[in-house]
Order: C-alpha cells, then structure tokens, then sequence
C-alpha cells in the first residue's frame, strides 16, 4: 500500500534518471582541446544515427526519457548518440570567449565527424541544442539534404529569447557585475556563485515548469543539472542566449523534414517561437504539447518521442528503408 501511494504521490520515485551513463562511453576532443563527453547506444552500422544536443544549463541526461523509450521502441537499428557541450555535465570547459552559439555549432560538427563520418544523422536539439543545430546549420549547409536527413527543434527558438522571462533574467544590473568580474577577473567568479543562484536559479527554474505541477524527483533531478553547472558557463552562455540569432539556418533547413516541438506552458520559449519556425518550414510538423513546460522532453516525453518516431520515419530515404526494415527484421519488433 504504501508503495502504491508513492507511486501516485510521485510516479517517478523510483526512476533512474542517470541510467543514460550506462551505455558505451568516449570523449571527443574539439580542436581547440576540449573533450566533449559522449554517449551511445545501437548497432555501430545503423542505417540512422540520431545526435541529441540538449540546453542550457542541463547535460545529457536531459534526453532520459528518449534514451530509454526510444530505445525501446527503435531497438539496435537506430544509432542514438549523447553528448554534453562544453562547460557542462562531464564534457570539459572551454575558454570564456568560447561559450558561444557559433562554437557550439562547430562542436557539433567536431562531434559528427568523429561518431558519424558515414551515413544518415538526424539532429535534435533541445533549447540551446536547437539553436545549436541553427548555428551548424547555417555554418555547414552543403551536409543538410545529404548527409543530415532531418532535424527536431524541441522548445526552441530561433531568435529573440530576450522577450521572454529569460529577457528579464537579462535585463538584472546584478548580472552586468558579475559578467565583468567573469571578464576581468574569472578566479573570483566563485565568490558570486551564490549571488548569481540566487538571481536566477529560481526564475529557471519556475519557468522550467511553469505553474505545472512536475514530480518532486523529475523537479530535483532537473535541479541538479542546473545547479551543477559551473558558473562561468552559466555567465557565458547566457551571454550567447542574449545576442544569438539563427535565422539564417533555417534556409538551410527548408531541404529536410524537421519537427518543431514545444509545449504550450513553455516560459523560456514560448509556443509562438515554434509557431513562427515551423511557418517557414514546408516541410515541418509542428507539435504542440498540452500541458508541458520549456522541459517538455521531460514532464511530456511521450508526445515529444512520437513526433521522433515520426520525424525519423519521414526522413530515412528509400534504399535505406529497406535496410531498417531488414535490421527490424533481424532484431525483431520493439514497440
């Protein structure tokens, strides 16, 4: 009884949120020596590799609930592969002046190299990983159509995140101060640790989730990766939010099918990003998700995994539909 009423309490009491690190491990190192930590699971020779890039302030282990249920579903005939940016979850920390949209796009492509140098990639981006797959996007167009079949854009936008509550975030005095200290004396960043928490630990993570109602574990372990994150990252990149635009990569984009994913509770990204996105892209599939948060992949993962599902589906050619039909085949069927 009292495990029934925990489980109602909190359907994820019990979820191993970490369980992304058991796959096979490497690191990848960006030529200017960073080493980027990466994941993966599925069949080395799969007919499609899909490359996760998840957001600001989180890691990897943001993409749990596609990890896991995706990997059910697609079984070893889907390649998946994990990675965190530099300065976050395990991967290492890049120089200040790094921690940019456009040096994300290159890490991506750092990283493509190395785990994927043949066959088909679909990309998905979360947030700040969506705006990095723009910024690859726009910096590597001759792979797109060719190479990268399709691409998921998941809570994210392609400019203007300043007319959000991440606008106000920006628009802190207290904030001005600590990225000069960032600038001119980064080793005594440490000491405005707290204040920086302060100001806007708490508005990320309200606006996260909303006013929804989330599980205290999936609350907490959202927690965790925000606060994990060093604070010179956290400084840098909210630097990169403030002045990024990718519209560019969405020209790039028109050659393939993408999905646009968001939900209709999102804070950070409003629906209206996604809306705008997704008009400009013929070949898109918009979804919308009832109920979810910025952190849709999280507290909505299944209508977010079934538009994946969809959008890999759309996206693998003819010759190579036959071969993921063969491995289905071989393997047998996963949901």
């Amino acid at each position: 009884m009292i495990g029934r009423a925990r489980a109602r309490e909190d359907p994820y009491a019990d979820e191993d949120f970490e369980r992304l690190y058991d796959d096979r491990s490497y690191v990848v190192t960006t030529p200017d020596g960073v080493p980027l930590a990466v994941r993966e699971v599925g069949l080395v020779d799969a007919p499609v590799t899909v490359v996760f890039a998840h957001g600001f302030c989180l890691r990897m282990s943001a993409f749990h609930f596609q990890r896991m249920r995706l990997g059910e579903r697609w079984g070893p005939h889907v390649r998946m592969v994990f990675y965190d940016h530099r300065g976050h979850g395990r991967s290492g920390d890049g120089a200040p002046e790094t921690y940019t949209l456009i040096q994300l796009g290159k890490d991506l492509e750092t990283v493509l190299q190395v785990v994927a140098p043949h066959g088909a990639i679909v990309l998905v981006g979360h947030s700040m990983g969506g705006m990095t797959v723009l910024s690859h996007a726009r910096q590597y167009p001759e792979q797109y159509g060719r190479r990268i079949v399709g691409a998921a854009l998941i809570s994210s936008a392609a400019e203007g995140v300043t007319r959000s509550p991440l606008g106000e975030i920006l628009k802190n005095p207290a904030l001005e101060a600590l990225r000069f200290t960032a600038r001119s004396a980064p080793r005594l960043m440490h000491r405005g640790r707290n204040v920086s928490r302060s100001l806007i630990g708490p508005i990320l993570r309200a606006a996260s989730y909303s006013d929804l109602q989330v599980s205290r574990s999936l609350d907490a372990f959202s927690q965790r990766m925000m606060n994990g994150t060093p604070i010179a990252t956290l400084m840098g990149f909210l630097r990169a939010l403030e002045v990024h635009d990718e519209t560019a990569g969405l020209w790039t984009l028109l050659r393939i099918p993408t999905l646009i994913a968001c939900g209709d509770h999102d804070l950070l990204t409003p629906d209206e990003y996604s809306r705008k996105m997704a008009a400009s892209l013929p070949l898109s599939e918009l979804v919308i998700v009832d109920g979810a948060s910025h952190l849709a992949l999280l507290d909505k993962p299944d209508a977010i995994n079934d538009g994946l599902v969809r959008l890999v589906n759309r996206a693998i050619p003819g010759k190579m539909a036959m071969r993921y039909r063969r491995l289905r085949g071989r393997f047998g069927r996963h949901g």
